[in-house]
């Protein structure tokens, strides 16, 4: 038929190189289509920032620990490679926010952080802060163009206070970043369209209130694996292998390039030859790789920031407890000028953790974000002392732990800094005039779990050309 494109065949043999969560369901996919797969991981382990632990002989997560169910790709994914009957949802998803010496609700009806009504806002707001969000009726229009800082953006339209009470400690939790700096419409695509469309931000938030939402669902938000999340990658590669795919670990790639059958991947150990590339390692070793072939899209890869979080998990004996806090956790705005940032009460949230471990509570706090990484040079024991100071005056908790464990995530999360959605645009329009070769992970399209999982399919099903 005239005009009809003939889809490239598919290629024989795929290099991945990365093997966090995006590279493994990268493999996954090229693996079901036949495709010979070689993963590539330069660290000793695979999952990123999924890591399986354990503290006082318990497993435990000592990275991400929750699936967000209302996607369907992780979950999937967990399905796919024997998982789906470890799959359980969260015991509670009660969270509060510690402010002004009290642990205030978190209001529903907002959109990570930003509230579509003042309803619920008393004592986590000052009366003063909430008349200022009322003003939001009233104040001219608010121009957002091509991009706004998410803070910025909501400062001017419901007042700072409203951020710094609110939207900073959501955001934060998600992205470890400063929401003065971080894109609205890469965080939030669908209010930065409403924000487009309406003068006010509380017809915004109310227009997409009105849409329907796959919250609306009958099935969890979020969803566990028993055991832990960290479990995941390697019921990945175990399915890749079971394939014949390749996975390797301890396998730096030093360069990669282009030849007439395709590319050469030189790692420390070999040179491969590939017939096509998905790239699935951090904005700057990805940069690095490209730099040769793709100057454009380094430079841009270069440009992406990450901050670097710490985890502190901490088990104690139930028996030693005066006061067991309630809820799944709560969330510290930066405002408080505390070392915690949040603090997930893991032994109330998985029922798996609470029936393996009941004679222990477990909890973890996240400390560190992008641009205030000061509590961060503390060591170990400096930061665990820290953190037991913050949950002896928010929770009441002065018990002494039996054991503890300090998580480091060295340029763990990409930051979305405004104009984020047109450098990812920019860098896959470079990146797709080489062939076959594309480029997924945490730095694109989002960095949960399940964003993840869907950008290393898309990749993989880009360079088989199905796509």
């Amino acid at each position: 038929m005239a005009g009809q494109i003939t889809p490239a065949p598919a290629p024989g043999h795929v290099v991945v190189v990365g093997g966090g969560v995006s590279g493994l369901a990268a493999a996954h996919r090229l693996v079901e289509t036949g495709a010979r797969v070689t993963l590539l991981e330069a660290s000793g382990r695979l999952g990123g920032t999924l890591r399986a632990g354990e503290i006082a002989g318990v497993p435990v997560d000592l990275g991400a620990e929750a699936l967000f169910a209302l996607r369907p790709e992780a979950v999937d994914l967990a399905r796919a490679v024997g998982l789906g009957e470890c799959l359980e949802p969260v015991v509670t998803t009660s969270t509060t926010i510690w402010s002004r010496g009290a642990h205030r609700r978190v209001p529903r009806g907002h959109l990570m952080g930003v509230p579509g009504d003042w309803a619920g806002l008393e004592g986590l707001l000052s009366p003063e802060g909430i008349a200022r969000m009322k003003q939001d009726r009233t104040l001219p229009r608010t121009a957002v163009g091509e991009d706004v800082a998410i803070g910025a953006y909501v400062a001017e339209r419901y007042g700072r206070e409203v951020v710094d009470r609110l939207l900073e400690p959501l955001l934060d939790g998600v992205y470890a970043g400063d929401a003065y700096r971080i894109s609205l419409r890469a965080t939030l695509p669908a209010l930065y369209e409403e924000a487009r469309k309406h003068g006010t931000l509380l017809d915004a938030v109310a227009a997409l209130h009105r849409k329907p939402s796959p919250a609306a669902s009958s099935g969890p938000v979020f969803l566990g694996i028993s055991g832990g999340i960290g479990r995941l990658p390697g019921a990945v590669a175990g399915a890749v292998r079971d394939r014949g795919g390749e996975v390797l670990t301890d396998s730096r790639v030093l360069g990669l390039t282009r030849a007439e059958d395709g590319w050469r991947i030189r790692t420390t150990e070999r040179v491969l030859t590939a017939d096509g590339v998905v790239l699935a390692a951090p904005a700057g070793a990805a940069a690095h790789l490209l730099d040769a072939e793709s100057p454009a899209a380094a430079a841009d890869l270069s440009g992406i920031e990450y901050a670097s979080p710490a985890l502190v998990t901490l088990a104690f004996r139930r028996a030693d407890l005066t006061v067991l806090p309630g809820g799944s956790g709560f969330l510290v705005p930066p405002v408080e000028g505390r070392t915690i940032k949040a603090a997930t009460l893991l032994s109330h949230k998985w029922r798996w953790l609470r029936e393996t471990a009941p004679g222990l509570f477990v909890l973890r706090a996240s400390v560190g974000r992008h641009g205030d990484e000061r509590a961060l040079q503390l060591d170990d024991a400096e930061l665990v002392a820290a953190v037991r100071r913050d949950l002896g005056e928010v929770l009441g908790l002065t018990a002494a732990p039996v054991a503890s464990r300090v998580s480091r995530w060295q340029n763990g999360l990409p930051q979305y800094a405004v104009g984020h959605t047109a450098r990812i645009t920019r860098i896959r329009e470079a990146v797709a005039k080489l062939p076959r070769l594309r480029v997924c992970g945490a730095a694109y399209d989002g960095v949960g779990i399940a964003h993840c999982v869907a950008s290393g399919r898309r990749a993989a099903d880009e360079v088989l050309g199905a796509a």
